[in-house]
């Protein structure tokens, strides 16, 4: 099991593949607030997007944008269903925070929905703590956000 992680933008089809089934699912496990988190997710220019691939399969997807100004967001966490379990998410996290780290960022937040308890697990096992709910997600109660100090 090799995995290699591409350094790239929103425009990578890999990437773009993959947001189509990250969205396909997010409609499922959203539900009726699928349309209020759907205009937050926009990818468009952004610069730093993390693609896995394994065993030269792109299998999970990754960004960060600026959130204020020394603050990064991370966004479009997926890993493909046949892939998960092995780590990948992780990794791609990881290499989020530290290209984060390397534009001279102190933080990263992140949102989350409480149906994806998956998701939270990997954020609190990477040392993110949960945090009032910030911007577009105040009141939201499906939503879940989270802090690290980098």
């Amino acid at each position: 099991m090799h995995i290699h992680l591409l350094r790239t933008d929103s425009d990578h089809p890999d990437f773009l593949a993959l947001m189509r089934d990250l969205d396909a699912e997010l409609a499922i496990l959203d539900g009726d607030d699928h349309a209020f988190y759907a205009q937050y997710n926009k990818t468009y220019n952004i610069r730093c997007v993390l693609v896995a691939y394994l065993d030269n399969r792109p299998v999970g997807i990754g960004a960060i944008r600026p959130y204020g100004t020394d603050t990064m967001e991370v966004k479009r966490m997926y890993v493909v269903p046949d892939s998960r379990q092995k780590g990948i998410a992780r990794r791609v996290l990881t290499a989020l925070e530290d290209w984060a780290r390397e534009q001279s960022y102190a933080r990263c937040v992140l949102e989350t929905g409480k149906r994806q308890p998956e998701a939270i697990a990997l954020y609190q096992k990477s040392g993110y703590r949960v945090t009032p709910n910030y911007g577009q997600y105040e009141g939201m109660d499906n939503s879940v956000c989270f802090e690290k100090g980098l």
